[in-house]
């Protein structure tokens, strides 16, 4: 079994352990390939079990892998497939959109329908970036909305620097049923606007960030039934580690200062969000256990 702890193979040192949680919960959205590429070792089923042993010894029991490629969607949903407690979203990044044709949405709309798929995500805006156009990124934007639609699945959002667009674009589309802003970065105008809608927030480590006030914010009027919790792993490390390799075993860290900025007990929050969890993804994701 390869080694996830102490210092990773790109020499970066892992955190240690959190406090494990009283009540479990489970992790709205975290990369796995991408966790073993920074850890400098295989995305195999090895990798897989091992993190998410320590996961569980944390109190996440569950996660969701989420595409950002064809071909990263396509190993999500093999791993989702292969271990209990792992579960994918499919679709295509905003800033790798490049090249993405029909064949692809084939390939995407098959994926979607395998049963350990609970989402089209991650899709969305991204304008902190260069490296495609704006008119492409809401193009194929649309083409995943229209997907999630038919395919009955939330939509996970990733949104950088373009809230405007993406609450016109759903407008003008007519948002899913159901829609979860991954890794919410927005203001507490915009989480009301949000809210008001109906769409669920899901927070990352940033909201630990002693930088993120606004963020904080945020959260403080998100009700708990529209709120999710987030790794994004292995990015978005919460503090006291930002910078080190993010794993949804540090989960409980961003958690806890959730419940902290909405006056609940961290146990209470977890129930809140397993609730949320089944609601929008499905029953699975709180009852799937190895």
């Amino acid at each position: 079994m390869p080694e996830i702890s102490g210092r990773a193979q790109t020499g970066e040192l892992a955190p240690p352990d959190p406090e494990p949680l009283s009540s479990p919960v489970f992790d709205a959205h975290t990369h796995l390939d991408a966790v073993a590429e920074r850890a400098g070792v295989e995305p195999d089923a090895a990798f897989v079990e091992a993190v998410m042993a320590r996961a569980r010894g944390a109190g996440v029991t569950s996660v969701i892998t989420v595409g950002t490629s064809v071909e990263s969607s396509r190993w999500c949903v093999q791993a989702a497939r292969a271990h209990p407690g792992v579960f994918a979203a499919v679709a295509v990044h905003p800033t790798e959109i490049g090249g993405l044709g029909e064949r692809d949405y084939a390939e995407l709309e098959e994926l979607a329908a395998d049963p350990r798929v609970v989402a089209i995500g991650e899709t969305g805006l991204d304008y902190h970036w260069d490296t495609t156009e704006p008119a492409d990124q809401q193009h194929h934007f649309r083409r995943h909305i229209d997907l999630a639609k038919r395919v009955g699945k939330p939509l996970m959002i990733h949104d950088r620097e373009a809230h405007q667009d993406i609450l016109r674009l759903l407008a003008e589309e007519g948002a899913p049923a159901k829609v979860v802003f991954h890794a919410f970065s927005g203001d507490e105008a915009f989480a009301r606007r949000c809210v008001s809608a109906g769409y669920v927030l899901s927070f990352p480590g940033v909201v630990t960030f002693t930088n993120a006030p606004s963020l904080r914010a945020a959260a403080a009027i998100t009700p708990p039934d529209q709120m999710l919790v987030e790794t994004d792993a292995p990015f978005l490390t919460p503090h006291p580690y930002r910078g080190r390799p993010n794993a949804p075993y540090l989960l409980p860290h961003t958690l806890v200062r959730l419940a902290h900025e909405i006056g609940l007990e961290p146990a209470e929050l977890s129930e809140r969000i397993m609730e949320t969890g089944a609601r929008i993804f499905g029953r699975a994701i709180s009852a799937d256990q190895p």
